[in-house]
């Protein structure tokens, strides 16, 4: 269904942007922004989440600013091929959270004619690349890194460090269970 009707898109190509980075550096606040100026364009938009992450809203994505957008959440990155209809951009927050087949979703879009613009997280806790993260910022046609303020000397931060004793990779918090942390901070504090 989804590919029937992208081939009537009146484009010659889509394209996929990936923004990336650490907790509280404003991924979010991008995303939002970016979908914001497509929909000021006219644009036709539909947002995603995953049905995992309710920390702010059940259906919005909200950054740590408290800016929204209405998004659909869903549970897997397949179902939102079957949801897109004549979209000409699709915004996706938190895509560490989903699948292996987020990178080939959004490959499919992008081949469609849609804009993909995905935000997440590039590392884990443990400073590990996260789901299917590295392999969207290899394919993508463009990737923006952004950057926290380290919350223990003020230098650029790119790291989420967890304060919380928890072990699972996944673990919603907020600056009660992360702190955004410079390389040398990050690596001084998984030391000890």
């Amino acid at each position: 269904m989804f590919l029937e009707q992208s081939t009537n898109r009146n484009r010659t190509s889509g394209s996929i942007e990936v923004i990336c980075g650490s907790m509280f550096s404003g991924k979010t606040e991008e995303l939002i922004r970016r979908l914001k100026r497509a929909r000021i364009a006219k644009q036709r938009v539909e947002i995603f989440k995953p049905l995992v992450d309710q920390r702010y809203h059940a259906t919005d994505v909200v950054s740590h600013d408290a800016n929204s957008i209405a998004s659909t959440p869903v549970d897997c990155a397949g179902n939102m091929l079957l949801m897109v209809g004549d979209i000409e951009v699709v915004g996706i927050d938190e895509a560490q959270f989903f699948d292996s087949l987020l990178p080939e979703v959004c490959q499919k879009l992008a081949a469609a004619g849609v804009r993909v613009i995905v935000a997440g997280l590039d590392m884990d806790y443990l400073g590990n690349p996260f789901g299917p993260m590295p392999q969207l910022m290899a394919v993508a046609d463009h990737v923006t890194k952004v950057h926290a303020i380290c919350m223990n000397c003020g230098s650029l931060a790119q790291h989420s460090f967890r304060k919380a004793n928890n072990d699972a990779q996944i673990l919603l918090g907020e600056q009660e269970s992360y702190a955004a942390l410079c390389r040398s901070c990050f690596h001084e504090q998984v030391s000890k």
